[in-house]
């Protein structure tokens, strides 16, 4: 397994962990810092719908060889049309 970075999109399966034994897709916050065993981490993060979208935030107990990385940071995210973003309207505020 490479290295993981924040974004990483992981397929999560039986193979990193045994509770995993229906595959889940992960969205990666952060590798945990928390005391483990040898060969085994803590991951922070988001698990997706089929959609893509976080339905649950969780830390999971895996094995890093296990994990299959699906997306680097930053390949997976959609990016908008030019001028879609959120604009600053004047007057958006009343006067006190």
């Amino acid at each position: 397994m490479t290295v993981l970075r924040s974004g990483d999109l992981l397929h999560v399966s039986q193979a990193a962990s045994v509770q995993f034994h229906k595959p889940i897709m992960f969205r990666l916050i952060r590798v945990l810092d928390w005391p483990t065993f040898d060969g085994w981490m803590w991951l922070d993060g988001y698990q997706l719908d089929t959609k893509g979208d976080a339905v649950a935030r969780r830390s999971i107990f895996v094995q890093p060889a296990g994990l299959r990385k699906v997306a680097e940071v930053g390949l997976s995210r959609p990016r908008r049309a030019p001028g879609t973003g959120l604009r600053a309207t004047k007057g958006f505020f009343p006067r006190a």
